[in-house]
């Protein structure tokens, strides 16, 4: 049974991604295409975690969540840099 939630999950982030990557192609401003990028690496933690599921292995929990913290200080930068014009004051 668990077998039919995973791969109903990944055919669910396989729509996810394909609708961000259409996001981050035609977003109007920077700001949508940030948007598209930080929701493309949520979207990259839930494979992951997916696919630490489908194999039962533990490993791929903890690079999720090295993926979550590299993804949020990115789109803080990102934004920084948007708003700014510079990273580091």
């Amino acid at each position: 049974m668990i077998g039919y939630a995973v791969m109903f999950g990944f055919a669910c982030l396989v729509l996810a991604f394909a609708l961000n990557l259409w996001r981050l192609l035609r977003g109007p401003t920077v700001g949508d295409r940030i948007v598209a990028l930080d929701t493309m690496v949520i979207n990259a933690i839930a494979l992951i975690v997916l696919t630490g599921i489908a194999t039962n292995n533990a490993v791929s929990f903890e690079a999720a969540l090295l993926l979550a913290m590299v993804g949020f200080i990115g789109t803080v930068a990102y934004c920084k840099f948007q708003l700014r014009g510079d990273i580091i004051e």
